[in-house]
């Protein structure tokens, strides 16, 4: 398989991914970062660490809590000579990810080579009927959802990956060939819609994850450009959890996935995916199963998502979900993204209040916003912080970022 990388004059950089070409005795076991650098420096050198068999750490290093956290144990580039021990010396991984705890610290999630095999095992099945020759990757590679299927799918399906540092629309719509798979995010699926020029598609798939595609967005994709929009759903300690197609409601948990639910209704995982340690503050043994904190309706086979149980505004006891409120106004025009989070009212009776942000170069009224909602969820009264910006944050995977 060769790595394709795509130059802002067109031309196009070629590495033949052997395990000759990449194996270095000396990484053997060797504990060092892979941080923010190009697409291109960042796959070369996961790839490196993994025929290596070495133990690589993926960070953002715009990320300081990590960035400090590293520091304080030990642990640096795979270039540097440092030879203090680090607490991760004894534990057995191939690379390890990190993501926010529920208490603000960093959570690490090492992750084996049986879990990474075994979950693209899993995706290589569930993709089997398309075929796949070319895999075009928008997203990041130190995030698991971009490793993943940008890399280790193609890897072990011997396909060749296309990548460019700034993907722009129209670049992916002309590099498409049929029995292609763009792999990437809500951002791009929208933006793709945006543009008035329409290709047959119908041959291709495009995977998306790190945030909710709401209907309308898939609806009109289908129809303009004919491809299947796959979601996924999982997180980084659970890797992935389900996937569903187009327009689907339930989703359907991997080969391999079991799920559950506690007395919340709080989804649980067991799958062979699962990183077997996490660390926050210190080691925690998770044996293959992790209680998530979203709420779930369990079907025969599926499930429903609710929401997360962080993000559920309550309203005269029915849930809603604060990403179904922002795909409401994102879906207003005028309002170009939304950002909602539940906050506690110290001196109110109704507890709860919406903390909205929108990105818009219009005005509008608190009142406005919440007429909004009334029509769309519930007449009931309700409390909401509303602020209109001019642009809305997102990270390297399309998250949107709380502003302060």
């Amino acid at each position: 398989m060769n790595l394709n990388v795509i130059c802002d004059d067109g031309t196009i950089l070629k590495h033949e991914i052997v395990k000759e070409k990449f194996t270095d005795k000396l990484l053997k076991n060797k504990i060092g970062y892979i941080g923010t650098q190009s697409k291109e420096s960042n796959a070369l050198n996961i790839f490196s660490a993994y025929f290596s068999e070495s133990k690589a750490i993926l960070l953002d290093e715009t990320n300081r809590s990590i960035v400090e956290l590293l520091k304080q144990l030990n642990v640096q580039s795979f270039e540097s000579d440092n030879s203090e021990n680090t607490l991760f010396d004894d534990k057995d991984f191939s690379l390890m990810y990190f993501t926010s705890g529920s208490t603000g610290y960093p959570v690490a999630a090492l992750k084996s080579k049986e879990n990474i095999i075994s979950e693209v095992n899993a995706l290589s099945l569930l993709l089997e009927k398309y075929t796949i020759k070319k895999v075009i990757i928008t997203v990041p590679f130190i995030h698991l959802y971009g490793t993943l299927f940008g890399l280790m799918y193609p890897l072990m399906n011997n396909v060749d990956i296309y990548l460019k540092e700034h993907f722009l629309p129209n670049d992916i719509l002309e590099m498409i060939d049929d029995y292609t798979m763009v792999v990437t995010t809500p951002l791009y699926i929208k933006a793709l819609n945006k543009l008035t020029q329409k290709k047959d598609l119908s041959k291709s798939i495009f995977i998306s994850s790190t945030a909710p595609l709401n209907h309308e967005s898939i609806v009109m994709f289908k129809e303009k450009y004919k491809a299947d929009i796959m979601q996924i759903f999982g997180s980084t300690e659970t890797g992935g959890i389900a996937h569903k197609l187009n327009d689907e409601t339930s989703w359907i948990p991997f080969n391999g996935v079991e799920i559950s639910s506690n007395e919340k209704d709080e989804l649980k995982v067991r799958s062979p995916f699962v990183s077997d340690i996490l660390y926050e503050e210190g080691f925690k043994n998770t044996r293959g199963e992790i209680q998530t904190f979203d709420y779930v309706e369990l079907e025969q086979d599926t499930f429903k998502l609710i929401g997360r149980s962080s993000k559920i505004f309550k309203l005269a006891g029915k849930r809603y979900s604060t990403v179904q409120i922002e795909n409401i106004l994102e879906n207003i025009e005028g309002i170009t993204k939304a950002l909602v989070f539940v906050e506690m009212a110290k001196d109110s009776l109704r507890g709860e209040y919406l903390d909205i942000t929108i990105e818009s170069d219009q005005v509008f009224l608190a009142k406005d916003i919440k007429k909004i909602l009334q029509h769309k969820l519930s007449n009931l009264k309700f409390s909401i912080k509303l602020k209109i910006v001019k642009e809305i944050p997102i990270n390297q995977t399309g998250k949107k970022l709380r502003i302060k």
